[in-house]
């Protein structure tokens, strides 16, 4: 699977951005999928994630509420919509795909995506 990022840019806090990411090489209904984060200086961070059919999904404590993940699987797409922005959601952002979840988030690792670079101004 190869994986695309795209959406990101500069926007000021208390602003939205919707992050999507487009899935090639093969349909991505059978993986779980996600987004992560690093912001500069730091590791890269578990953002939220999908479950294949979509059913379920899967936040961090620092987005729950403002960001919603969300998944196509005919047009193979993963979309993040983010609202209510904070400086510190700066970062570049990743996408990536499991074909076999564990269950622990940092476990979505099988492709990744080139990032997209978020940047929030106060």
């Amino acid at each position: 699977v190869q994986l695309q990022a795209s959406g990101g840019g500069l926007v000021q806090a208390g602003g939205s951005l919707r992050l999507s990411c487009a899935a090639s090489g093969r349909t991505v209904r059978s993986v779980t999928m996600g987004w992560f984060r690093q912001a500069p200086g730091k590791k890269r961070e578990f953002v939220a994630a999908i479950r294949r059919s979509g059913e379920r999904t899967y936040y961090a404590d620092s987005v729950k509420g403002r960001f919603t993940i969300s998944r196509d699987n005919v047009k193979n797409t993963l979309d993040l919509q983010m609202n209510s922005l904070k400086p510190e959601d700066t970062a570049v952002y990743y996408c990536a795909a499991e074909n076999f979840w564990s269950g622990d988030y940092y476990d979505i690792n099988d492709y990744w995506g080139q990032g997209t670079l978020v940047t929030v101004s106060s």
